[in-house]
């Protein structure tokens, strides 16, 4: 499915990815608190101020944001798709650079990556954390003239290098899916519709509650609950992230994963200018050019995909 380049869709490619890193860096501030500790301090929390357990320069991002550069740009060296050994060395090298936080069963498997060679973690039920979920938007954006199966196909390999697990691979096929179709035009009734509904049929564990998820865990699950109920009880990208971040526990990835979705569902002028101004200078500018050549990349191997090899060779 070919997709023409268009000025629309890149402003939400670019601000999916900037809500990524608002989502991380507002949410770090308070990852691990609970919402009664987040109100006894900030109130409502709503400033990128960094601190935090990790003590965080103001703007900073952690390894929500830092992986996910890393995957974009084994996606680019790899010209546009997702290849399991390119993924590995990219997160083995990210991992060697000493970020700022790495999860458990990212930093296990990974070393054993080193010993093995084997590119993909062997099956695990204990490894249904959200470590592969919360970098999963280059996937979606590399992959936006691709149909849906070879998407999820992109998904899993990416995944499959840290977290080899069926519920950590519905999170992240749901996110990248649901980030492509809003990038695309969708409106979060037709998220609700077309990706919610069938997800919560498919795993009724992700079903959010009628009441504020609080302190999410790391678990991929409680990670998606909060998002979505964040999602759907708010109408905007302001709201929708405040009211994430305040939920406290895992708070940069479950900001950083709903400031995806809401960035590619709101677009760039639903983004608060003080957030956007807040991140490092360095921090938006990777987010803002990575977004733009991971939809070019995709969109330069969609189109010779579709081009017959006689006129490729003329070409």
């Amino acid at each position: 499915m070919p997709i023409a380049m268009n000025v629309q869709l890149l402003a939400r490619a670019e601000a999916a990815y900037l809500g990524l890193a608002i989502g991380d860096a507002l949410g770090a501030t308070v990852e691990f608190m609970t919402p009664a500790e987040i109100a006894r301090q900030y109130g409502v929390h709503r400033h990128i101020v960094g601190g935090g357990w990790l003590k965080l320069k103001a703007g900073q991002v952690t390894d929500d944001t830092t992986m996910s550069w890393a995957l974009g740009d084994a996606i680019r060296q790899a010209e546009g798709r997702v290849e399991a050994l390119a993924c590995a060395i990219a997160f083995d090298t990210w991992m060697r650079g000493k970020p700022v936080d790495i999860g458990n069963t990212v930093r296990r498997n990974l070393i054993q990556f080193r010993r093995s060679g084997m590119a993909e973690a062997p099956p695990s039920e204990h490894d249904a954390g959200n470590g592969a979920a919360m970098r999963v938007l280059p996937v979606a954006l590399a992959y936006l003239g691709e149909d849906e199966a070879a998407l999820r196909a992109a998904c899993r390999t990416q995944a499959h290098v840290t977290h080899h697990n069926p519920v950590s691979d519905a999170a992240c096929e749901f996110i990248a899916l649901a980030v492509r179709d809003a990038v695309l035009g969708a409106d979060l009734r037709q998220l609700y519709r077309g990706r919610i509904k069938p997800l919560l049929a498919a795993f009724p564990q992700f079903a959010y509650r009628k009441r504020r998820q609080e302190n999410p865990s790391g678990y991929v699950v409680d990670t998606l609950q909060c998002v979505l109920q964040a999602l759907m009880d708010t109408g905007s990208f302001k709201d929708c992230l405040t009211q994430v971040v305040n939920c406290g526990g895992d708070a940069d990835t479950t900001g950083a994963i709903a400031g995806m979705l809401a960035g590619a569902l709101y677009g760039p002028t639903a983004l608060p200018e003080a957030w956007v101004q807040a991140l490092l200078p360095e921090v938006r500018q990777r987010c803002v050019n990575q977004a733009r050549q991971l939809v070019a990349c995709g969109l330069l191997r969609t189109l010779s995909q579709a081009t017959p090899p006689g006129q490729r060779a003329a070409a």
